[in-house]
């Protein structure tokens, strides 16, 4: 059995903050600070050491994008502003440890099949692209 210490010692060293930082109850996006690529980097560390099942993990619900200001935000909103917030603490990392699969029981909710607000992004550096490339060969 994990106990909250070693949690609270691995996410101290994973985030790179001092361990007395790191309470039982502290969210690891809000009160450390830790989203988008690395709370990514962060989660997959956390799966692989204490060897926890992630195939229900859903990453929306518990850490925004990182840098997802863009035209198609304009427009669209990203999975996690679609989604209320679930918080991931020390204490559910180590309960989750203890049980070696990732339990939360996600509220039900439907994301569009196609993310829209990329679409656009990449259809916008397209025309930008064609359009430098024609202002080159004229």
């Amino acid at each position: 059995m994990y106990t909250i210490k070693e949690i609270q010692d691995f996410v101290a060293k994973q985030i790179g903050v001092n361990t007395n930082e790191v309470t039982p109850d502290c969210e690891i996006y809000k009160d450390l600070a830790c989203y988008g690529d690395d709370f990514h980097d962060f989660i997959e560390a956390y799966s692989t050491t204490f060897n926890v099942e992630m195939r229900k993990y859903l990453w929306y619900f518990h850490t925004p994008e990182e840098g997802n200001s863009s035209i198609g935000a304009l427009f669209f909103r990203a999975p996690n502003e679609r989604v209320s917030h679930i918080p991931v603490t020390p204490l559910l990392l180590q309960e989750f440890a203890n049980k070696g699969y990732w339990d939360v029981s996600y509220p039900e909710h439907k994301l569009p099949k196609r993310r829209y607000d990329l679409l656009i992004n990449k259809l916008i550096l397209a025309l930008f692209i064609v359009y430098l490339f024609y202002m080159c060969t004229r």
